[in-house]
């Protein structure tokens, strides 16, 4: 730290940041202010889907029937409930007869069917007194929104002797939509509130909890407009609008904390505020710039994956982590320069002090600095002891399954979602979940008429209708025994399509979706775990100059991750707990779920794991004591750690209050393992872990250090550690000697 009476100590960037302090948060304000009328409205273009691969066979077929044959690929349903009457009754027919023809006279609507039409089996229900009408909404996800939005009141409600009411995948689509801009509305209401009140507690200063508060806000408006740009040149995903919340005021707050912590620390000291600047830029500064750098590589892992839903993440998670350690490194050094020592002001808590001083500066961290210690006395067991913990909870994880996002993410009152279930439980044969074959190229109706015995021999087939021809081109519907994903089903899409033909053939629909979906995952994870894991090493040596230390920052940071998922699994997919979370298990989980709840969970990991590594870096820089320095660290972070995680998980519970359970599973689960990793891990494992590996825990072989040394950062001048060098890397010798 710096001394009392010595010259202020900066450099340039903090010279830049304080220079026009006034300017600079003018220009911010103005900034701002530019993005709120940028970003407004950007929840309307964004979409409710995403989870399929473009590129996959399911896609492809898809796009051709939507094409060829809309009647195919219906994305609207409406059904009629006949009350006591079967739905053959003639009053009853002609009703439906009438609303059949009004909606083909509709705008925008192609390929309207019905059972009163048709006499498909699979359009009525068991029990007769059910039946479904079937459309198509052409157009984009946004023009399909607006045509519903045009026609469905005029047809639901009661017609005569039937009532009807309006589900398909466009219903879905839109009533989470909508859900999801209400739910985050609530949870900024729940979370901001209360945020400031826990910044309080904290900081006992208003004005201080104000300036995290502030820099959040900053990020969120500023990653809001940014979406909007990108909805101009590729599709965003409605659930991304979700994090852009959470991350922009977690991590923000996150980065305000540390800043704000170690400036007034410095001020502690009696440095004047400038010189405070100075030394909290190089410390802290350096550790917010390390820390923003790791979280957007963990969520640039998304981008390797094909589907926009993922993609969506890594486009909102870089921006806001990017935006929030801007405002963080350039705004508040800003803000903290005009107010110097007033950023002690509106102590609140005085009033409860009763006349009694508050600890000094070096007593805070005392209950910290003696778990450290306990933790390494006994690091043996609280290193197996938290370990086992940790795998014991993430052993449900290894019985998941699989599936796609329906209307079960909705609630259970929601119109989409009960006309899906009355399709589930009453009609036959999953009529919403078929397989549909398109075949291409010229075929007689002999050829189409084998090809379909063909797939009525399979065993999983329940039935096959068509083949529907239309040129040089047929569909079959294929109807599937069970669910509509079942694994048997999963099973009947690969059997359909190693079946040979004399034309080409493609499969899709819900269970081909699933497919391909998992396929590209599986296909590229490696990739996304690798780039991970090389960059995550890189930043981490750059920032400690240790072999060891990056490789225990990725197992262990991947360690803490295993109660959310056996979480994940024991409660959304299994049903634990449906009832007092308000959700309805579908019996599996999203795909694509796991990957962005990872990607999103180990940068927040990292997140607190550079804090803590950096301050024991830079004690065992000054001391060359490397158990001290693990106490010094702890003792100086645990407590901030253990409240930005606090925070932070208010914020994702906040999210987790959605009535849609991806975006219930996605706030829920990333607040457990937020909380783990700062009280479990942060707290007694990576105490335990480095008391293990000891001095040799900051060795590495010569060509490193000199790398390190050329273009790492460290700060200040040399300390002791420098002259133990030689020990240091002697330890290491002997630790590799005994283990080879």
């Amino acid at each position: 730290m710096t001394e009392v009476n010595t010259p202020p100590r900066v450099g340039g960037w903090t010279r830049f940041v304080t220079a026009r302090p006034r300017l600079s948060l003018l220009v911010a304000l103005v900034i701002t202010a530019l993005a709120v009328l940028a970003g407004s409205g950007v929840a309307d273009r964004l979409g409710a889907g995403g989870w399929e691969d473009p590129a996959a066979e399911s896609t492809r077929a898809t796009k051709a029937l939507e094409r060829e044959f809309p009647g195919s690929q219906p994305n609207l349903l409406l059904l009629l409930d006949a009350g006591d009457a079967p739905v053959d009754d003639p009053a009853v027919a002609a009703e439906a007869k009438r609303l059949t023809q009004r909606l083909a006279g509709e705008r925008g609507i192609t390929g309207v069917g019905s059972y009163w039409q048709s006499g498909t089996p699979a359009l009525r229900a068991e029990d007769g007194h059910e039946a479904l009408i079937a459309a198509r909404i052409t157009g984009d996800e946004k023009a399909a929104a607006e045509t519903l939005e045009r026609i469905a009141p005029h047809y639901r409600g009661v017609h005569g002797p039937v009532e009807v009411t309006v589900g398909g995948p466009v219903a879905v689509r839109h009533e989470m939509q909508t859900i999801i801009q209400e739910d985050l509305t609530r949870a900024e209401l729940i979370a901001l509130p209360v945020t400031l009140v826990l910044l309080v507690m904290v900081f006992g200063s208003a004005v201080a909890a104000l300036l995290p508060l502030g820099i959040g806000i900053v990020a969120i408006l500023g990653t809001n407009a940014i979406l909007r740009g990108l909805t101009e040149l590729t599709d965003v995903s409605v659930f991304a609008i979700n994090l852009t919340t959470a991350l922009g005021l977690g991590l923000a707050i996150d980065y305000a904390l540390f800043i704000v912590r170690r400036y007034r620390e410095e001020l502690s000291t009696g440095a004047e505020p400038l010189t405070a600047i100075g030394t909290t830029l190089r410390t802290a500064g350096r550790t917010v710039l390390f820390s923003a750098l790791t979280v957007a590589v963990s969520l640039a892992a998304m981008l390797v994956f094909p589907q926009y839903f993922l993609r969506s993440f890594a486009y909102a998670g870089i921006a806001v982590v990017l935006l929030a350690a801007a405002a963080a490194l350039i705004l508040l050094p800003a803000a903290l320069m005009l107010l110097g020592h007033r950023v002690n002001a509106l102590d609140l808590r005085r009033v409860f002090r009763r006349g009694h001083r508050p600890k000094p500066a070096g007593e805070e961290g005392r209950t910290w600095a003696r778990t450290a210690t306990l933790v390494m006395r006994r690091a043996p067991f609280f290193a197996l002891g938290t370990t086992a913990v940790l795998v014991l909870l993430g052993l449900p994880f290894l019985g998941v399954k699989f599936g796609t996002a329906d209307d079960r993410q909705l609630p259970a009152t929601s119109e989409s979602h009960v006309v899906q279930e009355h399709i589930r439980d009453g009609f036959p044969g999953s009529p919403d979940g078929g397989l549909e074959v398109l075949a291409q190229g010229r075929a007689t109706e002999a050829q189409y008429g084998a090809y379909k015995e063909r797939i009525a021999e399979l065993p999983d087939v329940q039935r096959v209708d068509g083949p529907l021809v239309k040129g040089d081109s047929a569909y079959f519907t294929v109807l599937p025994k069970g669910e509509a994903v079942d694994d048997p089903a999963q099973r009947l899409v690969g059997e359909v399509r190693e079946l040979k033909a004399p034309f080409d053939t493609q499969v899709t629909g819900t269970a081909a979706v699933l497919v391909d979906s998992k396929g590209a995952i599986g296909e590229r994870l490696p990739l996304a775990a690798v780039f991970i894991t090389i960059v995550t090493l890189l930043l981490v040596f750059l920032l400690t100059g240790s072999v060891l230390i990056p490789i225990q920052a990725v197992v262990l940071n991947a360690l803490s991750l295993t109660a959310m998922f056996g979480a994940v699994v024991w409660v959304f997919q299994d049903g634990h707990l449906s009832g007092l979370l308000g959700f309805t298990s579908p019996g599996s989980i999203e795909t694509t779920l796991p990957v962005l709840m990872f990607c999103v969970a180990f940068g927040l990991s990292m997140d607190y794991g550079v804090f803590l590594l950096s301050r024991i870096k830079e004690e065992y820089d000054h001391t060359g004591d490397h158990d001290q320095a693990v106490r010094h660290g702890l003792a100086r972070t645990g407590g901030l750690i253990t409240a930005a995680a606090v925070i932070l998980a208010v914020v994702m519970v906040a999210i987790g209050t959605s009535r849609v359970t991806n975006t219930k599973m996605l706030g829920l689960g990333i607040a457990l393992a937020v909380l783990m990793d700062a009280m479990i891990v942060r707290s007694l494992l990576v105490p335990a872990v480095m008391r293990l590996t000891g001095r040799a825990t900051w060795w590495a072989p010569r060509p490193l250090r000199r790398f390190h040394e050329r273009f790492g950062l460290s700060e200040g001048e040399p300390g002791p550690a420098k002259e133990t060098e030689k020990e240091t890397e002697e330890a290491g010798d002997k630790v590799g000697a005994s283990h080879a």
